[in-house]
């Protein structure tokens, strides 16, 4: 536990860090205080937090920066504002006319971006739980037919497949009618158990129409794959960013912000609390070499129809922490606040 002024003080050289990008002097803290501490005071505080790795000194005539320490420290002191209503109902009005929760969760990216004038990432994962809402089966060319299935959460999956044997539009309508009156609502798994039971158990008297249900099952009909979409806008911004990497590790950041697989595992991998709950990682190195200087923020979000959400900020170590922490838990409310 630190003491109080030192705390005061630290957090201090963090604010003006971020502010300017340039070391802070023991004098414009000394400024800026109240209680008229002197500059030789706040000089020995600093040296002090430089003891215990919360400050460095770039040059020797320099004031100090923050450490991955400092930041880390003056995250978690932070407290979530309360955002404006005027502003929550802004971005419920940008979401709202967007019909499916996939289409929010790709706006969202661009959202965050433009709060933070960061990089922001989203993304929608769905779970083995998600339930059927209908699915619509079209008739195409050269004996070939169209599967559309969707979901609660408004996703739309489709494949086209082609069949050995003829069928009409008729019948295809038919076998449409049968799974959506029977298997609305259900647990994509659970149908599949289902319809496999009901399938096999019918099999000695199957008409035409079932045989070709059988074959629409066969040929993957609610096999879905349930692939999550990972959404990333506003990487342009890092460019120009005083970030201390090489050309070559910048091209192998960018590389890495390119791979929707890496951006998944780095989501998964700091954004682990309970759903609702902000979290901040600061320094990402343990992702990617690349990564070291940037600062993760973000949050998991559980939505209806067994799709989970993550959205985040990555941005530079210095960061406006309260602005983008605002951004990220105000942008999920207002998610979660919209009718599905």
């Amino acid at each position: 536990m630190l003491p109080s002024r030192t705390i005061e003080v630290l957090h201090s050289v963090v604010s003006n860090f971020i502010e300017t990008g340039e070391p802070v002097s023991s004098r414009s803290i000394s400024r800026e205080r109240r209680d008229h501490i002197s500059s030789a005071t706040i000089r020995n505080i600093m040296a002090d937090l430089a003891e215990m790795g919360y400050l460095d000194q770039p040059h020797t005539s320099a004031g100090r920066v923050p450490t991955e320490k400092a930041f880390r420290h003056f995250a978690q002191s932070l407290q979530m504002s309360r955002i404006l209503a005027t502003e929550l109902a802004r971005l419920r009005e940008e979401l709202e006319p967007i019909d499916s929760i996939e289409g929010r969760i790709e706006r969202s990216s661009h959202i965050l971006t433009e709060m933070t004038h960061n990089v922001g990432i989203v993304a929608a994962i769905p779970a083995s739980s998600q339930t059927l809402d209908q699915i619509e089966l079209v008739l195409l060319p050269d004996q070939r037919v169209l599967m559309i299935v969707v979901t609660r959460d408004r996703m739309v999956r489709n494949q086209v497949v082609k069949l050995d044997t003829p069928v009409t539009q008729d019948e295809l309508t038919s076998i449409r009618n049968y799974v959506n009156l029977h298997f609305s609502g259900w647990v994509l798994s659970d149908i599949r158990v289902e319809l496999g039971q009901r399938l096999e158990k019918e099999s000695a008297a199957f008409d035409s129409l079932q045989r070709k249900l059988v074959l629409l099952y066969e040929k993957g009909l609610l096999d879905i794959q349930l692939t999550p979409r990972v959404y990333l806008e506003g990487a342009s911004n890092l460019v120009g960013l005083d970030l201390h990497l090489t050309k070559e590790r910048l091209r192998e950041l960018f590389q890495a912000l390119e791979e929707k697989k890496r951006l998944l595992e780095l989501l998964d991998r700091f954004l682990e609390g309970a759903p609702g709950q902000i979290q901040v990682q600061v320094g990402l190195a343990d992702a990617h070499p690349s990564l070291r200087t940037l600062s993760l923020i973000g949050i998991n979000l559980n939505l209806p129809g067994g799709l989970e959400a993550k959205i985040a900020v990555l941005g530079p170590m210095r960061m406006n922490y309260p602005r983008v922490m605002s951004a990220v838990v105000h942008l999920g409310q207002a998610i979660q606040s919209l009718p599905q």
